[in-house]
């Protein structure tokens, strides 16, 4: 809606016609009357005339001068305002359409300091949301780098299982029972010496993966490879079936799943090989072990040596069992007695068995 302002003594415009009418309209009004009208002589006139003129020029001068020092008075408040020199509202007393102005010029502050709050309000939300958005990114990475080191151990399906545990993984040192299953392939250093380097590496590349996807299929857990031999552990993560049954079953899957890969060697001409598997039951110790340089995550025990020794008494296709694994699985397996044997750096004998595979 349009605004109309009407001009009166306490606008500047009605102070410029009073002023002007002082100091132009009058005084010749006076003159007029004084000489034509009131036929007095020019002197008197004069006389008469000059004193009224000059009380009104002053007078007009006066109200233009404070009209313009209230000009410039709010000139100068809404100049420290701009700077940042002056917080308070701007107080005036003055014609109304300065005191409008500084009005409308409060109004406009008053915004101005509700949008400033409003956008630190948001400013500090940003930062909030900006370091929440940080941490998340960060948690996501290093879950992420949990990921692709577990996954170099365990398979995908205990990946989860690992992330979600106290500590955001593996842990560091602890002794416990697991089950340990080493195996190896018979007669490796008489098969390497016919082959060249970049077959020897292509067929161990194509033999360990298999076997990895059967051990992380089963729920275990790979511990290393050393040269033509790998070590699994099972039962270090909760997971379905128990250590023993997991480990027989994933080493029944190995040797058949190596039959399998020799008969198509076979029919490619190439060179066969047989792996030996030992699996033992019995207390560890399982953490990060090395030096500051070199850190793997292992397990170390008189169990662990037991599973070795197991693995090198099997034959080719063969899997040899501890008495603690035997006594653990559930019995679905077909199993029979080996009797007592002895392994080096064993005073007493160790009990054993063999995994008959149908």
């Amino acid at each position: 809606m349009k605004q109309t302002y009407r001009r009166d003594y306490n606008t500047i415009g009605g102070k410029m016609l009073a002023a002007l009418a002082l100091m132009s309209v009058i005084p010749y009004l006076l003159l007029f009357y004084l000489y034509v009208i009131g036929k007095i002589s020019i002197p008197e006139t004069i006389i008469l005339y000059f004193p009224v003129i000059l009380i009104s020029t002053i007078t007009g001068y006066s109200l233009i001068r404070r009209s313009a020092d209230n000009v410039f008075y709010l000139s100068k408040e809404t100049q420290l305002a701009e700077n940042g020199e002056k917080s308070e509202l701007i107080q005036i007393q003055a014609d109304r359409e300065l005191n409008e102005i500084a009005t409308h010029f409060n109004s406009l502050i008053g915004r101005l300091d509700k949008m400033k709050r409003k956008n630190q309000e948001q400013a500090t939300q940003l930062m909030v949301y900006s370091r929440d958005l940080a941490l998340s990114y960060q948690k996501t990475k290093q879950e992420e780098e949990l990921r692709n080191r577990l996954s170099r151990y365990v398979g995908n399906n205990l990946v989860e299982k690992l992330i979600d545990l106290k500590g955001g993984g593996l842990v560091d040192t602890e002794r416990r029972q697991v089950t340990v299953l080493f195996a190896d392939i018979r007669s490796f250093t008489t098969i390497a010496e016919s082959m060249t380097a970049e077959d020897v590496v292509l067929m161990l590349n194509q033999y360990f993966s298999v076997m990895v996807d059967i051990i992380f299929k089963n729920n275990g857990l790979l511990d290393k490879f050393v040269g033509d031999q790998l070590i699994a552990v099972f039962g270090l993560v909760d997971a379905s079936g128990n250590a023993a049954e997991n480990a027989i079953r994933t080493a029944i899957e190995m040797q058949e799943a190596t039959e399998e890969m020799m008969k198509k060697r076979l029919q490619a001409n190439l060179e066969l090989f047989e792996a030996g598997i030992g699996i033992n039951t019995g207390n560890a110790i399982i953490g990060n072990i090395g030096s500051s340089n070199r850190m793997d995550y292992t397990v170390i025990g008189d169990s662990v040596n037991v599973a070795a020794r197991l693995e090198e008494m099997a034959i080719g296709g063969e899997i040899i069992i501890g008495e603690q694994t035997f006594l653990d699985n559930p019995g679905e397996f077909n199993i029979e007695s080996r009797g007592e044997v002895y392994v080096k750096n064993k005073m007493e004998p160790v009990v054993c068995y063999n995994v008959i595979r149908d």
